[in-house]
């Protein structure tokens, strides 16, 4: 496995910070754990909050790739990333699986 991403400073620095999500390529597939019912245990619809976090992560992956000089136009690529997505929901290129790893702890 390659190294761990960096964890963000305020991360670090705030003793109530939370991980949502990771994402990781193996086996040339997509693998993910997420913290589902963060949201709903607070009351909060679990949907339009993931929502959020997916339409956040989509413009910093925007910011990034200007910033990593791969783009030049922030708008055009989040107009992309948005493309890719919606492309992608109406018609996946592999069908999700698999099943809810439960926490060791």
């Amino acid at each position: 496995m390659g190294p761990e991403l960096v964890i963000p400073h305020a991360a670090r620095q705030d003793e109530r910070s939370l991980e949502m999500a990771r994402v990781w390529i193996a086996g040339n597939a997509l693998h993910c754990t997420l913290k589902i019912g963060f949201y709903a245990d607070r009351g909060m619809a679990e949907e339009e909050s993931w929502g959020t976090i997916l339409a956040d992560m989509a413009q910093h992956v925007a910011d990034a790739l200007v910033a990593s000089g791969v783009r030049t136009d922030r708008q055009l690529a989040l107009a992309r990333v948005q493309q890719a997505f919606e492309e992608e929901m109406a018609n996946p290129t592999t069908r999700a699986t698999g099943d809810f790893a439960k926490p060791d702890n």
